[in-house]
């Protein structure tokens, strides 16, 4: 017989307002009943006092970028100067030590609240291009990190095929390359979803994969009803390689190949033409947007919001890392469009909580998560109302108080799939997550 567990919110948002007193009820990890009016906690249920939200879904990552934080603020430079670092730190990865850095990672993200992850994989092969014995060594080492972490993962398996339009991969660049389109389809294909985690693919940009290799990345995706992401014009110097190779602009060649559509969710989006904003919302491509990076970069700031009015539905990612919290990349978004415009108030709290949950797990392949509502995947996380962020604003404003206040450090409770991975602020698997991280960047840079 399966059993049934309660939750008991104390206030809850419903995707449209705050609710007071919800019991949900979850069984096999789903959710089965949402139950408001429920003033106090039903006999047996476990309570979450705060404000509990659908959990997190962080759309953009690089695991292995965790290692830069604070390496990279060094000195002055460029979106260019800091890959060099990166390329170092890739370089080092071996399947050991990139599970127990994805590991701390993963848990990091779970005690922000966060639930699902994309992880955007490159570095998939030995240092030299040399396969592994198991060749997908590295993307099985991030699954066992995800799932030991506790959270679901969408690993976005990635071709990267070139250096540049029509250049043979650099000695950095042999780890990520399979040769071929063709030789990359054949390597993903034997991976295998489960319950907690989905197979996708991406482009890693138009830059690294040549364009006649585009379709069959694509083509597999589509076939397999499996989300696909692309890196798309980060960088004005990528629009202007691109127009020099092809005549045309990033977006405008993926569209010529076939790779945008529902299915498929465009990073960055940061230099854009009013064309290629119209092909992007005409196809229903989505854009992902990580303000935080983009920042910490210099990148740009993107055009989020004609993007959205022109039909691109808005996901968040977290990306190299420089922090890992989607409270502040929903509220960059906002604030950076101010800064921008001059005015405010581009996206209500709660179209920047939609961004962070269900259109963010819609991106990710969990089309029916994201949300507190019967048939939804039990993932919760829950928001103290009374740290020295949050406390102040009545509860009626929780989500306001989240967004546009707290920080992932006032999360008290995460679940996953109806089983608590964060709980009152400890991650459960991982309890010294600051030890993890620590001793696993070591690691790299020793």
């Amino acid at each position: 017989m399966t059993s049934t567990t309660t939750y008991w919110m104390e206030h809850a948002w419903l995707d449209t307002h705050v609710e007071p007193g919800v019991a949900v009820d979850v069984a096999d990890g789903r959710i089965t009943a949402v139950r408001p009016g429920a003033a106090a906690p039903p006999p047996g249920a476990v309570t979450l006092r705060g404000l509990t939200l659908p959990g997190l879904a962080n759309t953009h990552s690089h695991a292995f970028h965790r290692a830069l934080r604070g390496a990279v603020q060094v000195g002055s430079g460029t979106f260019w100067t800091w890959r060099e670092v990166m390329y170092g730190v890739a370089a080092r990865l071996t399947p050991d030590t990139y599970y127990a850095l994805a590991r701390a990672v993963y848990a990091e993200m779970a005690l922000a609240g966060i639930t699902a992850v994309g992880e955007f994989h490159y570095v998939h092969h030995a240092p030299g291009g040399i396969p592994y014995a198991r060749p997908n060594a590295m993307g099985e080492a991030l699954v066992a990190a995800a799932e030991d972490a506790g959270i679901r993962l969408t690993l976005l398996d990635t071709a990267y095929l070139s250096s540049g339009f029509g250049a043979a991969p650099s000695s950095h660049q042999l780890r990520f390359s399979d040769g071929t389109a063709e030789a990359w389809a054949e390597r993903v294909s034997a991976l295998t979803d489960s319950a907690y985690v989905r197979h996708g693919a991406a482009i890693h940009s138009v830059r690294a994969v040549p364009a006649a290799e585009l379709a069959t990345v694509a083509a597999w995706a589509q076939a397999r009803r499996a989300p696909l992401h692309v890196h798309l014009s980060e960088q004005t110097a990528e629009n202007d390689a691109c127009r020099a190779a092809h005549g045309c602009t990033p977006t405008q060649l993926l569209a010529d190949h076939g790779v945008l559509g529902p299915g498929t969710t465009g990073v960055h989006n940061t230099h854009l033409t009013p064309a290629d904003i119209a092909l992007l919302g005409d196809s229903g491509t989505g854009t992902c947007m990580c303000p935080t990076t983009e920042r910490d970069l210099a990148d740009g700031i993107g055009p989020a919001g004609p993007l959205q009015r022109a039909g691109s539905p808005l996901s968040l990612g977290s990306d190299s890392h420089a922090v890992i919290d989607l409270f502040e990349e929903a509220r960059a978004m906002e604030l950076n469009e101010r800064l921008r415009s001059r005015t405010r108030g581009h996206w209500t709290a709660a179209a920047l909580l939609r961004a962070a949950c269900a259109d963010g797990h819609a991106a990710l392949g969990w089309a029916d998560a994201g949300v507190i509502e019967p048939g939804a995947p039990a993932d919760f996380a829950t928001v103290a109302l009374d740290t020295v962020r949050t406390a102040g604003p009545a509860p009626i404003l929780g989500a306001e108080t989240a967004v546009f206040a707290a920080t992932g450090a006032d999360v008290r409770h995460t679940i996953v799939g109806g089983r608590h991975v964060v709980r009152d602020g400890v991650h459960l698997s991982v309890p010294d997550t600051a030890h993890a991280l620590a001793t696993s960047i070591a690691a790299l840079h020793g």
